[in-house]
Parts: C-alpha cells; sequence; structure tokens
C-alpha cells in the first residue's frame, strides 16, 4: 500500500457508496480515518461504541486482544450500514431503516470541546444547511436532535434523528455521532406526525449521494464546535428552528414545562416561556419536547 491509497475498507457492492473518494475526500481532515462500509449491522454507534471501550481496555492484565487491533479501535472512523437492524435513537428509541430507503451511519472521533451543550444542534444545522440550499428552508430543526422535512409553519414530518454518545479511550474521549436519514419514508408506527424521506427533496436522491454531500460538511462541523462551541451555529439553528413560537410541553426532566418556544441561547439551550410570563432554559438530556395538539395543524411529536 503506497501513502496515497486508503486503508483496508469493507465495501458491500449492493451500493455504489464510493468509499475510496469518501475516505481521499475526509482524511486530510481526520489524519488516520478508516472508512468502512457494511451490508449488515445491528447499530453502527453500538459497534463502534464497542470497539473503542475495547480499545480503552488496553494494559489490562485479562486483555489478551493484538495490540494493532487497539490501535486501530480508537482511530477516527466513519461507519456505514445499508442495513441497521437494530438502530438506536435518543432515549432509547428505536430507529426504523431499510436497505436502500436510508442512510444510517456513525463517526467516531476524538473531540475536546469545551462544553458539550449545543453538540447535536450543530450537527442538525451542519447537515441541514448541507441537504437543503434553498432560499427558502425546506428542512426544520426540532431541538435537540431531530431533522424535519416542513410542511408549513410548525408543521411537518421526521426526516432524520441524530444520535451522539461519548466513551473515554485512555486520556482521550471519542465521540460517537450517529445519523439516521429517511431518503423513502419509513414506517411512522408510534409516529402522529408521520415521515419524510429525501425523495421529497430531489427525486434522484440515494443513501450514497447524501453521504457524499453531508460528510465533509460534518466532519468541519464537528470541529468547528471542538474549536468555538454552538455560537457560529445559532443563526443558522434559529432559522430553521420549527419550535419558535409553537406551544410546547416538556415531560422527563423531573419537572414538566408547559409553555411557548423562544428559541435557543448561546448555549443551545431551549427557551421556553411559561404561561405565567417566566422563562426558562431547558437543557437537553432526559428532556423531551412534544408540540401541543392545541395549535393549529400541528401534531405531538
Amino acid at each position: 500500500m503506497t501513502p496515497d491509497e486508503p486503508p483496508v475498507m469493507q465495501e458491500t457492492r449492493h451500493l455504489g457508496w464510493g468509499a475510496d473518494a469518501l475516505w481521499r475526500q475526509l482524511e486530510p481532515l481526520l489524519p488516520g480515518l478508516d472508512v468502512q462500509v457494511v451490508a449488515r449491522i445491528e447499530s453502527t454507534n453500538s459497534e463502534l461504541l464497542g470497539r473503542a471501550r475495547h480499545a480503552g481496555s488496553a494494559g489490562r492484565a485479562d486483555d489478551t486482544a493484538p495490540r494493532a487491533r487497539r490501535e486501530d479501535d480508537s482511530r477516527a472512523c466513519l461507519l456505514v450500514a445499508e442495513h441497521q437492524t437494530r438502530g438506536r435513537g435518543r432515549l432509547g428509541r428505536d430507529w426504523v431503516a431499510s436497505p436502500g430507503a436510508s442512510l444510517t451511519f456513525s463517526l467516531m472521533l476524538p473531540l475536546a470541546p469545551v462544553t458539550w451543550t449545543g453538540l447535536s444542534l450543530a450537527v442538525g444545522s451542519a447537515l441541514a444547511e448541507a441537504l437543503d440550499t434553498g432560499p427558502v428552508p425546506r428542512i426544520g430543526l426540532k431541538w435537540p436532535n431531530d431533522l424535519w422535512l416542513l410542511d408549513g409553519p410548525g408543521r411537518g414530518r421526521k426526516l432524520g434523528g441524530i444520535l451522539i454518545e461519548t466513551v473515554n479511550v485512555g486520556t482521550r474521549r471519542m465521540a460517537v455521532v450517529g445519523i439516521g436519514l429517511n431518503v423513502q419514508a419509513q414506517p411512522a408506527d408510534g409516529l402522529s406526525h408521520g415521515s419524510a424521506g429525501l425523495v421529497e427533496l430531489d427525486a434522484g436522491a440515494t443513501a450514497p449521494a447524501a453521504l457524499a454531500t453531508i460528510a465533509q460538511p460534518l466532519v468541519r462541523a464537528l470541529q468547528r464546535f471542538e474549536a468555538e462551541g454552538f455560537l457560529p451555529f445559532r443563526d443558522a439553528f434559529l432559522r430553521r428552528d420549527l419550535l419558535a413560537g409553537r406551544t410546547l410541553v416538556t415531560t422527563g426532566g423531573g419537572d414538566d414545562l408547559e409553555g411557548t418556544g423562544e428559541g435557543v441561547d448561546n448555549a443551545g439551550a431551549l427557551l421556553l416561556r411559561l404561561r405565567d410570563g417566566t422563562r426558562r432554559q431547558v437543557v437537553s438530556g432526559e428532556v423531551s419536547v412534544r408540540l401541543q395538539p392545541t395549535d393549529p395543524g400541528t401534531a405531538p411529536c
């Protein structure tokens, strides 16, 4: 292998993913990056987290894995699955995906931001800006980690989701950024708002083409967030904020709240105007946010 050749990659041939081209595009930003495309896996996030934890066990008396394997498992990796059979969303929810009709992948890389608050919003903003370049936004962002195809003010259907998890490997902290995007609308059991697909924006959309569109903007956004935090992404998020001006209810944070969405602050916390006129900051975590069905033309999400 010459210095200009990519590392060995496992690539399925069901779709033309162009893994070599992806590697050549991203490796200058992430030296040592590995790009892998597999036909089928339970969860790309779970796989990469498992590899990182395995790498973090180096040096333990009961660890007999080869040293080379440990090094590979802790370097940056883009893992793409044509079919993710047990995809996970935020708060333990299932992510429904099907071969050819979904884009599911995870990017693992070392990351050391001053604060992690707002990272999923920065990622969502970068994805939406890359996929939707028209003057009027068609892709909206639902705090803290969903992309929606807009059908009108405060109305739409789920297009994609983001799941960010971290694990310590030695002195480094590895972030695993999982992305799920519908190329075609998926079964919407349990989703009163329904689902949408990228083909509604571009009739010729495919999973490999979508990945080629968003891969570099995603890496650049992660690196900019590491250096500057959420603030540089705030305006882009507010431009697509699905919850602004809508009646919302939060659950799961120990203090259920109802009020009107007023955007996000400089750190990415949701701003909620309560019925008594006070304003509260809601930080992501175990909090779920739903649009109230009392809003005209909306459904809970």
